[in-house]
C-alpha cells in the first residue's frame, strides 16, 4: 500500500469498518451504529474521534472494559430528570439511546435533564447535539473522561484530568443548526495520535513534555514517558474543564478522575445533558427570528485579511463532510495498519478489510 495517504470513499470505509466491528460479536444494529458514527466523525474532519479509535476499542474489549451488545440502563426516573448507566457499552450505541430517552421526555414536557454515567467512549459529542437538533431541541452537554490523565491544570506541570468536552446545539428553521463541540484542551488527544502517526509536530502552546516543559512533539501523549496537553485559553479553558468534571463526572456519573494511570485502555465517559424545546418557552418563532437576525449580523462583519468567511459553529464540519464525501476520507498509512492489526486480533481477515476499503 506504500506510505501515501489513502483516500477511501465513505461507503467503502463504512463497509470495512462494519467488518471490523462484527469481530466484537456485535449484533447487526450495533455494527451499523458504531461504524456509521466512527466514519461520520472522519467525514466531519474529526479524525481524532473516528475510525482510528478502533485499536483502542479492541484493547479495551480484550481487557473487559468494553461490553458489546450492551444497552443503556435506567437507574432513576424523575420524569424530566433521568439517571442512566451505560454499563460500559459502546458509546455510539449508549449515547444514541440516552439522547432518544431525553428527546422523548423533552418533547412531552418541554425539557429534560439526562445524567449518563459509565458509557464507553461516547465519540464525537457533536453527534448527540445533532441528534437533539434534528428533533428541534436545544441541548447542552458537559462530559468527563475516565482514562489516563492527559491534560494539565492551569499552572500545573503534569496531567490531572481528561480532555473533558463541552458541546451545545441550537436548531434553527431555514438553516443548518449551530453545533458547538470542542475539547477543553487546546487540541483533542486523538489529534496528537493522528499527528504522531503522520510524523508531524503539533502547534506550539499545546503540549508539555514529561518534565513539564513546552514541546511540539506529539509522542508525549502517545507513549511514555508521558507529558500533558494544555487547556485552551489558559485559566478559562481550565475552568470549563473543571466544570465538565464536576457536572459530567461527579454529578451525572458519580465518578471523577482522581487516580494515577493504571494502564487500562478503556475510556469511560460521564455526560450531563440539558435538552430544551424552544416551543415550550412560549414563542419559538420569536426565538428563531432573533437567533437568525443575530447570526446574519455577525456574518456580515467585514472580513479580516486571510479569512474567507465568518463562520458559525458547525459550518466547518459541514463543509468538510461535503468535501470528503466527494473526494474520499483521508486515512494515513500508520492508522490504517493499526486498524488492520486490530482486525486480526478480532479474528477478522485484514485482507478482506482491505478489499472492502478498496485498498487491496
Amino acid at each position: 500500500m506504500g506510505d501515501k495517504q489513502h483516500l477511501v470513499p465513505a461507503d467503502r470505509l463504512q463497509r470495512a469498518v462494519e467488518r471490523v466491528v462484527r469481530g466484537f460479536g456485535s449484533a447487526p444494529q450495533e455494527v451499523t451504529t458504531v461504524a456509521a458514527n466512527l466514519v461520520e466523525a472522519n467525514l466531519t474532519g474529526h479524525d481524532s474521534h473516528g475510525i482510528g479509535m478502533l485499536p483502542r476499542y479492541v484493547d479495551a474489549w480484550r481487557e473487559g472494559g468494553l461490553q458489546p451488545n450492551t444497552h443503556v440502563k435506567l437507574l432513576a426516573d424523575a420524569g424530566t430528570l433521568l439517571r442512566l448507566d451505560g454499563q460500559a457499552g459502546f458509546g455510539q450505541v449508549i449515547g444514541r439511546e440516552a439522547m432518544a430517552l431525553g428527546i422523548e421526555r423533552a418533547r412531552a414536557a418541554g425539557s429534560c435533564i439526562v445524567a449518563l454515567g459509565n458509557a464507553h467512549h461516547l465519540g464525537r459529542i457533536g453527534a448527540w447535539a445533532e441528534q437533539c437538533a434534528d428533533s428541534g431541541l436545544v441541548s447542552v452537554h458537559f462530559v468527563n473522561v475516565i482514562s489516563r490523565p492527559i491534560v494539565a491544570p492551569h499552572g500545573g506541570a503534569d496531567a490531572r484530568f481528561g480532555t473533558n468536552p463541552f458541546c451545545a446545539g441550537v436548531p434553527l428553521a431555514g438553516r443548518a443548526p449551530v453545533i458547538l463541540d470542542f475539547a477543553t484542551s487546546v487540541i483533542a488527544q486523538g489529534k496528537t495520535r493522528v499527528a504522531h502517526n503522520k510524523g508531524e509536530p503539533v502547534a506550539p502552546g499545546c503540549l508539555l513534555d514529561d518534565q513539564g516543559r513546552p514541546t511540539t512533539e506529539p509522542r508525549y501523549t502517545v507513549a511514555p514517558p508521558w507529558g500533558a496537553l494544555l487547556a485552551f485559553g489558559g485559566h478559562k479553558g481550565y475552568g470549563l474543564a473543571l466544570l465538565c468534571e464536576l457536572l459530567g463526572g461527579a454529578l451525572a456519573a458519580g465518578r471523577t478522575l482522581h487516580d494515577a494511570d493504571d494502564g487500562r485502555r478503556r475510556v469511560l465517559n460521564g455526560m450531563l445533558s440539558v435538552l430544551i424545546d424552544p416551543a415550550a418557552l412560549g414563542d419559538a418563532a420569536a426565538f428563531e427570528a432573533q437567533a437568525r437576525a443575530f447570526i446574519d449580523w455577525v456574518q456580515e462583519s467585514p472580513l479580516r485579511e486571510g479569512f474567507g468567511a465568518v463562520q458559525v459553529a458547525g459550518d466547518a464540519e459541514r463543509a468538510t463532510r461535503a468535501q470528503r464525501r466527494r473526494d474520499g476520507v483521508p486515512v494515513d498509512p500508520t492508522t490504517w495498519r493499526e486498524i488492520l492489526e486490530a482486525a486480526a486480533t478480532l479474528q477478522v481477515d485484514p485482507a478482506t478489510v482491505n478489499a472492502d476499503a478498496g485498498l487491496a
